[in-house]
């Protein structure tokens, strides 16, 4: 039985002490934090404008590349702030070029994202909004990780900035971006830290800083119903639907919050998002399982169920992790399933995987936070040498 907590106003422990990190914060962030230093609220607008266009746009991570900033406001940021990335515990590239970042936030605090070249425009970057899950998906690799705490939306944006620096994207370029798409499907339930999914989207949207619009980025629930309005009034993001399932029964088994909000629920929700059209459709996401879900009938049953919904159904081949219940539906099964949605009319492409050897592929992301401690690691190497037998 899953856990269902909304832990979206639960703050992230800071230190007590040391430097206030401002890269990533939001522009109303700057501002208070301008206001705090004495600075009055004009001059302390247009100082966070300045210092986010620094960080967001040009990518600088110390207060000396802020050349339009007087020397000594800069010589007064540097006595008690930083312009920081977290620690990267780990960078992993697969022969698909994906690319996949473990960040460290704090002890015991990591978190996935990871980069998936020649998608969309260019490239998409998919964050994680929560170090774990609550929801307990039985087919996700993340769902058996404990719920440790939400992510700032400073340190959502961070993900977006480490790929940034990765791909040796900055300034922000008008043109012939490597990332131009942010998708939410990473680490954890978005709509359960709402407010700062908002605050991340929010800056990562500012077209003076990251400039990443808000058409070309994707928020995916599981389906916490009473939210997902809310989500679209705030952000005017496009949404995306973790289905899996066409009738309550299985879905109540493989996405557990369905008891709680169920198909009828869920859809009432998801046709009072604002500005649903054929240019502004919902995705569906569909992981195929083999003989769970991907039967013809249920095609069919897929069929009638988004009747009438500005809709995109995504197909995605089950990538496997190490326990995991499940196997991939057969190729030829997958795309018997497609056909069927297509001859309906319906945008039904089947997504490559990608990332699998490194365990970037959908589903698969779980942070080494409940993984062995490099000590204990590094204990087990130096038994093996001291032991011949090993």
């Amino acid at each position: 039985m899953s856990t269902e907590l909304d832990l979206s106003r639960r703050p992230a422990k800071t230190a007590e002490t040391g430097p206030v990190n401002l890269s990533g914060l939001s522009l109303v962030k700057l501002r208070e934090r301008m206001e705090e230093l004495g600075i009055d609220k004009k001059k302390a607008k247009m100082r966070a404008k300045q210092i986010s266009h620094w960080m967001h746009n040009f990518g600088v991570t110390d207060f000396d590349g802020m050349t339009n900033i007087a020397k000594d406001m800069r010589a007064k940021l540097e006595q008690n702030h930083i312009v920081a990335r977290p620690e990267i515990t780990e960078h992993k590239v697969s022969v698909d070029g994906t690319q996949k970042w473990l960040s460290k936030f704090g002890p015991g605090i990591e978190a996935e994202s990871v980069f998936i070249p020649d998608v969309a425009r260019s490239g998409a970057l998919c964050v994680s909004s929560q170090v774990g899950c609550t929801l307990s998906c039985t087919f996700c690799h993340t769902g058996t990780q404990k719920m440790v705490r939400n992510l700032t939306a400073q340190e959502i944006v961070a993900q977006v900035l480490v790929a940034r620096d990765t791909l040796q994207e900055w300034p922000t370029p008008s043109e012939n971006r490597k990332l131009t798409n942010i998708v939410f499907m990473g680490m954890g339930e978005p709509l359960y830290n709402l407010d700062n999914v908002v605050e991340a989207i929010d800056t990562i949207s500012d077209c003076e800083g990251i400039s990443i619009g808000r058409r070309r980025i994707t928020v995916s629930t599981a389906g916490v119903a009473p939210k997902i309005p809310e989500l679209g009034a705030r952000t005017n993001a496009m949404l995306a639907i973790s289905l899996h399932a066409t009738n309550d029964d299985l879905r109540d088994e493989i996405v557990p919050i369905n008891k709680k909000y169920n198909l009828e629920c869920l859809f009432d929700a998801i046709r009072s998002y604002p500005d649903l059209s054929n240019s502004k459709r919902v995705t569906f996401e569909y992981v195929m399982l083999k003989g769970v879900n991907d039967s013809l009938s249920e095609a069919v049953d897929l069929i009638k169920l988004l009747k009438g919904m500005p809709a995109k159904i995504n197909l995605i081949p089950f990538n496997e992790w190490p326990g995991s219940p499940y196997k991939c539906s057969d190729w030829e099964t997958i795309e018997a399933f497609a056909e069927v949605l297509n001859r309906a009319g319906l945008s039904a492409p089947i997504r490559t995987p990608r990332g699998r050897d490194i365990f970037a592929a959908c589903g698969q992301l779980k942070s080494e936070s409940v993984k062995k401690r490099a000590s204990e690691a590094l204990k087990e190497k130096l038994a093996k040498k001291e032991d011949p037998a090993g």
